[in-house]
């Protein structure tokens, strides 16, 4: 069988094809007319997959409150020949910060903090090395990227002979700003670790205990979680990248990381859009309220003027910025969410519109592909809303 090492662009092609799975369509959405929507969106599909060397993508479709659509596409491992299907596992990168930013927030609610307060008047066993006390971090900081705390990641190989601290080791030694808050924006996963330690130190329960007891069973990810289960391992995609001699795609290491808390999470595309459905209803899934409105609305609010633009360069126009966590814009009048994730191998992609209430789900094993499954997320996005019928 031919190594994937060896897999050139032609046969990614012809695998990318002969690979397409049958899709799922819901009648629960009478408004918007789905097979029309599907049979302009899978050419924009397969050119994604192909500009952005993509092996296989799995995605999901929102409207209100029920997927009503999901496919698969590629293979999940090239080598084997597996094709990817709407339940194949990978790795959701950090479309998993606002999981853990709700975590921190129903503690919020709880009356556990308030959002300007200063986050080391929280802490005991460590504080933040280098924080000013006339410039201190606070949580919006943290939410919000503008807390002076470093990128970070600190990989370990899955079946290396190291791993990583536990949450309180690795801040007693790590946490540390590099500038006051508010003078950058700089992407922080320490600041998204020290969240996770914070919902353990509010609640008084494991952080990885927390988020499956309070959103993934309430929300029925039952294939997410921060390892996979022997169910999950069977469905895990392979990760890919793109071998710079070559220019051909090879299978990457698997990562564990110090920053876990941040986006070291696996998951299906299915399990995607149940997380879509709660943000799309103002906190509430399946009748269950998650959070509550005027958290939500928090979160989907731009937080700081002085950093308005496109956000990472990335997304968004001139209004556009950070909610908390979440990325937020208004485009013609409607709002929007979004977050990208992105882990060597894996790139993830999420999109929503308040206003309409739809959303876009994707997760794929192509690497670094962010710019792909943005414009790829538009177009559904935009598919989606003119193929709406009046009711």
């Amino acid at each position: 069988m031919k190594s994937a090492l060896r897999v050139s662009v032609a046969a990614l092609l012809v695998a990318m094809f002969i690979s397409v799975q049958p899709c799922s369509i819901s009648n629960a959405s009478a408004r918007i007319d789905i097979e029309r929507v599907v049979t302009e969106l899978e050419p924009a599909i397969e050119r994604a997959m192909l500009e952005g060397r993509i092996p296989s993508a799995t995605v999901a479709l929102v409207a209100g409150d029920q997927v009503i659509w999901t496919g698969a596409y590629g293979q999940s491992n090239l080598w084997a020949r597996t094709p990817a299907v709407p339940s194949t596992v990978y790795l959701i990168g950090s479309t998993f910060k606002a999981m853990a930013t709700v975590a921190l927030l129903q503690l919020m609610e709880q009356g556990k903090f308030k959002l300007d307060d200063r986050v080391s008047d929280h802490l005991t066993e460590f504080k933040i090395q280098g924080e000013d006390p006339a410039s201190p971090v606070t949580f919006r900081h943290l939410f919000t990227h503008v807390s002076g705390l470093p990128a970070d990641f600190g990989p370990h190989t899955v079946w290396g002979d190291t791993v990583p601290p536990s949450l309180e080791d690795y801040l007693k030694t790590s946490l540390k700003v590099t500038r006051p808050p508010m003078q950058k924006e700089e992407y922080s996963n320490m600041a998204y670790t020290l969240i996770g330690y914070l919902v353990e130190k509010f609640s008084g329960v494991p952080f990885k205990k927390y988020i499956k007891d309070r959103l993934f069973t309430p929300l029925e990810m039952t294939s997410t979680d921060f390892y996979p289960n022997t169910d999950m391992e069977e469905r895990l995609a392979i990760p890919y990248v793109v071998d710079q001699a070559s220019s051909r795609l090879k299978p990457t290491e698997r990562l564990k990381a110090n920053v876990w808390p941040a986006g070291l999470v696996y998951g299906t595309v299915l399990n995607q859009a149940n997380w879509m459905i709660m943000n799309l209803n103002n906190g509430v899934f399946k009748g269950k309220r998650i959070i509550s409105e005027q958290t939500m609305e928090q979160m989907m609010t731009r937080q700081h003027d002085k950093f308005k633009g496109p956000v990472e360069g990335l997304w968004g126009g001139a209004e556009a910025g950070f909610g908390l966590t979440w990325w937020v814009d208004v485009r013609n009048g409607d709002r929007y969410f979004a977050h990208s994730g992105s882990v060597p191998g894996y790139t993830a992609f999420l999109l929503g519109n308040r206003d309409q209430k739809l959303g876009f789900a994707i997760l794929t094993n192509g690497n670094r592909a962010h710019p792909h499954l943005i414009k790829l997320a538009d177009r559904a996005m935009d598919l989606m809303k003119t193929n709406t019928r009046a009711n």
